[in-house]
C-alpha cells in the first residue's frame, strides 16, 4: 500500500497579532494550513491568540519583537524560521497610534508612528525575504489604510499607511522574478481597539462613533477583523499567484 505525502505546512508570520485585525488575521491562515509566528511587543501578549490557534488544532509559536528595532527583528525571524520553519508568508500588521493635529504633534508623535508602521514593514520585509527567495515562494502581505487618502488628526498615520502603498509596489517589482508577490490591504472603518482609541480621542463614546460611521459606509455596518483577515488570506494563497502590487481597501463600499 503506497501512501502520498502531504505538503509541509508553510510558515506564516503575522505582525502586531495579539489582538485585533493581527489575531484575526493569525487565526484565519492557521485554519488555512500554516503554522504561525504571532508577533506582538512581548511574548506574553501573543499568548491569547497562540492558544486559539492551537484550541483549533493549529500550530502556533509567541514572539516579542519591536518591529522598529532592526536587531530585534533579526533576532525574531531567526527564531521563527529555527521553531516553526522559515517564514514565507509575511503581513506587515503592526501599528500604533499618536493622533494629533499638526500643531499640536510632536517629534515623538511622528517618529514612533512612522517608525512602527513603515520601518517596521521595511525591516521585517528585508528579514523574510531572504526565506521567501530561498523557497522561490513568498507573500507579503501590508496593511495599509483608507486614512492613506487623509484623515484629520493623523497626519503621521496617513503619511505611514501612504507610505506602506508605495513599499508594496516597489516590492512587488523587485522580488516578482523570485516568485514572491507583495499586496495590501486598506481596511476602512473596522471594530478595533485603535478605533476605541480614536473615538475617546475625539470625545465619542465607542457605540455612537461606530454607528455614525455606519451611516456613512454603503453596505450600513462597520467592518470586523474577520474581514480583513479574509482579504489578506486570499492575498496570501497560492491562488495570487498572478496578483502583486495592489492595494485592496476593505471598507464595506468605495471611498471618495
Amino acid at each position: 500500500m503506497t501512501t502520498t505525502e502531504q505538503p509541509e505546512q508553510r510558515v506564516a508570520l503575522v505582525t502586531g497579532a495579539a489582538r485585533g485585525i493581527g489575531a484575526a488575521t493569525a487565526v484565519r491562515l492557521a485554519a488555512d494550513g500554516h503554522r504561525v509566528a504571532v508577533l506582538d511587543l512581548t511574548e506574553e501578549s501573543g499568548r491569547e491568540t497562540v492558544s486559539a490557534i492551537e484550541a483549533a488544532g493549529g500550530s502556533a509559536l509567541a514572539v516579542g519583537c519591536d518591529v522598529s528595532d532592526a536587531d530585534a527583528v533579526r533576532a525574531a525571524v531567526s527564531q521563527v524560521a529555527e521553531r516553526l520553519g522559515p517564514p514565507v508568508v509575511l503581513v506587515n500588521n503592526a501599528g500604533v497610534l499618536r493622533d494629533n493635529l499638526l500643531f499640536k504633534m510632536t517629534e515623538a508623535d511622528w517618529d514612533t508612528v512612522l517608525g512602527v508602521h513603515l520601518r517596521g514593514a521595511f525591516l521585517m520585509s528585508r528579514a523574510c525575504q531572504e526565506h521567501m527567495v530561498a523557497a522561490g515562494f513568498g507573500r507579503i502581505v501590508n496593511l495599509s489604510s483608507s486614512s492613506a487618502l487623509g484623515n484629520r488628526g493623523q497626519a503621521n498615520y496617513a503619511a505611514a499607511k501612504a507610505g506602506l502603498q508605495g513599499f508594496t509596489k516597489t516590492l512587488a517589482i523587485e522580488l516578482g522574478k523570485f516568485g514572491v508577490t507583495a499586496n495590501a490591504v486598506a481596511p476602512g472603518f473596522v471594530a478595533t481597539d485603535m478605533t476605541a482609541a480614536t473615538a475617546a480621542r475625539v470625545g465619542v463614546g465607542f457605540e455612537d462613533f461606530q454607528q455614525a460611521a455606519a451611516e456613512r459606509i454603503p453596505v450600513r455596518r462597520v467592518g470586523r477583523p474577520e474581514d480583513i483577515a479574509h482579504a489578506v488570506s486570499f492575498f496570501a494563497s497560492e491562488a495570487a499567484g498572478f496578483v502583486s502590487g495592489q492595494v485592496l481597501y476593505v471598507a464595506g463600499g468605495p471611498l471618495d
